[in-house]
């Protein structure tokens, strides 16, 4: 089973991407809901209750996910910690999933990634594809902002999440999405359709 990932910054169109290929009938794992999910696990809030303060949950005892952003990635050492709670159990789950389309016959699946840092330290080791989603900086914030969230915030995300150069570099494939969400939809087509020739 091919296992194709879409990395990009906040705002570049990921999502958009992960659509175009997810309506021609791939399955698809978020790795940030993945990561969500995992967040209600009780083992996973004891950990970061006793590494960021018990204020980061609401009065059900579950995770407040911008509380828990304000103090885990005030510092590469906070984000770190957090990482150090979330990722083997990210990992875990991913491949679960992993497991499960491949159960179900799937010959690809597209995997969304948004804190990809390199090939080699995760969880797209094995990849056979990496499309990076690319867009100019003030669009994605604009676009972020759109979509409800605050400037700074993206600001400071944006500032903790690797460049566009490292990107393109990691990438086997480079789409940009300067135009519209129907330009990129046919981009990822285009590519898509001729990549399954080739395969």
């Amino acid at each position: 089973m091919k296992k194709l990932f879409i990395i990009g910054g906040m705002g570049a169109g990921k999502s958009t991407a992960r659509k175009a290929l997810v309506d021609e009938g791939l399955p698809y794992i978020d790795l940030d809901q993945v990561g969500h999910d995992v967040l209600m696990w009780d083992t996973v809030k004891e950990e970061l209750t006793e590494t960021f303060g018990a204020d980061i949950l609401d009065e059900n005892g579950e995770v407040v996910r911008s509380a828990l952003a304000a103090k885990a990635f005030m510092s590469p050492a906070d984000t770190r910690k957090l990482n150090r709670i979330t990722m083997p159990r990210i990992e875990d789950a991913y491949t679960d999933r992993l497991a499960e389309c491949e159960r179900a016959g799937h010959d690809a699946v597209v995997v969304e990634y948004s804190v990809f840092k390199n090939r080699q330290s995760s969880l797209a080791y094995d990849a056979d594809v990496v499309m990076a989603v690319l867009a100019p900086l003030d669009l994605r914030i604009e676009r972020a902002v759109a979509s409800g969230f605050d400037e700074a915030d993206v600001r400071r995300r944006i500032a903790q999440q690797i460049t566009d150069a490292d990107r393109i570099e990691a990438a086997d494939v480079v789409f940009n999405n300067d135009g519209t969400p129907e330009e990129l939809h046919n981009q990822v087509l285009a590519w898509w359709r001729d990549y399954q020739k080739k395969a």
